[in-house]
C-alpha cells in the first residue's frame, strides 16, 4: 500500500485518540477500539509511528487480534492498554513459570469462554464508561508501575487514589451506600502462631470475611515486621481465617479520609506489602474462598501463592471510582503482565483459581 495512504491512516488514528472531555471534566470517548490486524502490511516505519500516537493517547485503548501474534505487531501490542484476541484460550498447567508465554494478549475464552472480539470490547466499554475518570487513570497507571521499581510503583499508586478518593465517581459509589456502620474488628485481628522457624500469619475476622480494616492493616503489618526483623524465622506463611481468605478493604471504612495528602502518606507508609515484597522468598500465601482487591493485590507480592480449587481473584476498584490501593497495580502486573492485569482492574471480572494458575497469579491449586 502507498505510504501516503498509511500517513492517512495515522492521522485519523491520532484523531480518533484525542480524548474529548465534557465542561464538567467527563471524558467523552474513554475507550478507543484499535484493529492491529490491518497494520500488518504497513512496514516497520508505519507501526512505529502508529505505536507512538498509542502509546501516547489518554483514552483506553483495547487493540483488537484475529490472527497470529506475530513480531511485526509487537510495536503496538506494547504500545495499547489492553490487547483482546479470539485466539484460543491459555493452555492450563500443572506447573505454572512466573512469566508464562503470551503476557501481552488476553485470550477472549479465558474469561468470556466463547465470546468474540465484539463481545470483549462490549464488556471493556460498559465497565470503562461506568467509571471513564478512574478507568483513564488506571490505564495511564499500569503503564507506569510496569516500568518502575516497587517504591516508586506504589508512589505512583497512592497518588492516584488518593485523588480519586476525591473525585465525583467514587462520591457517587459512597452515596449509593448509605452512612457507614462502625464494626468491631474483635481484639485480635491476626493471629501469629510460631513454630521453630516457621511463622503462620492468620487473619482473624472471619465473620466480616477478613475485611481489611485499620485494625487488620496494622496487626498485620506488626506481624511481617516480626518476619522481617527476626532472622530466625526461616518461612512466613499467610492465611486467612473463616470462608475466605480476605473480601478486600473494609467498606466500612471507604471514604472516611477528609485529609487526601495524609491518605497518600499513610498509604505509603503503613503498607504491610512493602514488607511481604521485602521479604517475598520466604512467604507462602494460602488463599482460599473470595480474594477480592487486597486479597488479591498483597498475594501477588508473595513468593509463593498456593489458591484452592474454589478461590477467586478480583480487583474490583475502577467500578467503584478507585484504582487498586494495596499495591496491585505492581504486583499483579509483576506477575501477570500490564494487559491482563489492565482487563482485570478495568472488568473488575473475577479470575478463578485455574485461569489464574495459567496466568501465573498463582503458583500452585492444592488444598490449604
Amino acid at each position: 500500500m502507498p505510504s501516503r495512504t498509511w500517513d492517512w491512516e495515522i492521522t485519523e488514528l491520532s484523531g480518533r485518540l484525542e480524548l474529548e472531555v465534557a465542561a464538567d471534566g467527563t471524558p467523552l470517548n474513554p475507550l478507543v477500539p484499535v484493529d492491529l490486524d490491518m497494520w500488518r502490511d504497513s512496514g516497520p516505519t508505519a507501526v512505529t509511528a502508529a505505536a507512538e500516537v498509542i502509546t501516547a493517547a489518554l483514552p483506553v485503548t483495547v487493540g483488537l487480534l484475529s490472527g497470529p501474534r506475530s513480531p511485526e505487531l509487537l510495536p503496538l501490542l506494547d504500545a495499547v492498554s489492553v490487547t483482546v484476541t479470539d485466539a484460543p484460550a491459555t493452555p492450563r498447567r500443572r506447573v505454572i513459570s512466573r512469566n508464562p508465554p503470551g503476557r501481552d494478549i488476553v485470550p477472549v475464552g479465558d474469561l468470556l469462554g466463547e465470546g468474540s472480539l465484539d463481545s470483549a470490547v462490549g464488556r471493556l466499554r460498559e465497565a470503562v464508561e461506568r467509571s471513564p475518570r478512574a478507568a483513564i487513570a488506571c490505564g495511564r497507571l499500569v503503564r507506569q508501575t510496569a516500568a518502575l521499581d516497587t517504591t516508586g510503583g506504589l508512589a505512583a499508586e497512592a497518588s492516584a487514589y488518593s485523588m480519586l478518593l476525591g473525585g465525583p465517581e467514587f462520591r457517587r459509589w459512597r452515596d449509593s451506600r448509605g452512612e457507614p456502620r462502625r464494626i468491631d474488628p474483635g481484639p485480635e485481628p491476626v493471629l501469629i502462631d510460631r513454630s521453630a522457624d516457621r511463622l503462620v500469619i492468620t487473619l482473624n475476622v472471619p465473620e466480616r470475611r477478613n475485611a481489611f480494616s485499620t485494625a487488620v492493616r496494622e496487626a498485620l503489618l506488626e506481624a511481617l515486621t516480626l518476619a522481617e526483623t527476626d532472622p530466625s524465622v526461616k518461612s512466613v506463611e499467610l492465611r486467612g481465617a473463616g470462608p475466605s481468605f480476605c473480601s478486600g478493604g473494609d467498606l466500612e471504612e471507604f471514604g472516611l479520609a477528609s485529609d487526601l495528602v495524609a491518605a497518600y502518606l499513610v498509604r505509603m507508609a503503613r503498607a504491610p506489602w512493602r514488607v511481604i515484597d521485602r521479604i517475598a522468598p520466604k512467604v507462602t500465601v494460602r488463599a482460599h474462598g473470595a480474594c477480592v482487591g487486597a486479597g488479591t493485590e498483597m498475594t501477588a507480592y508473595a513468593g509463593r501463592v498456593v489458591a484452592e480449587p474454589g478461590a477467586f481473584f478480583q480487583l474490583p476498584e475502577v467500578g467503584m471510582g478507585l484504582v487498586p490501593g494495596a499495591g496491585g497495580s505492581v504486583s499483579v502486573t509483576r506477575r501477570v503482565g500490564r494487559h491482563r492485569a489492565a482487563w482485570l482492574m478495568l472488568t473488575g471480572d473475577r479470575l478463578p483459581a485455574d485461569t489464574a494458575l495459567a496466568w501465573g497469579l498463582v503458583d500452585e491449586i492444592g488444598p490449604a
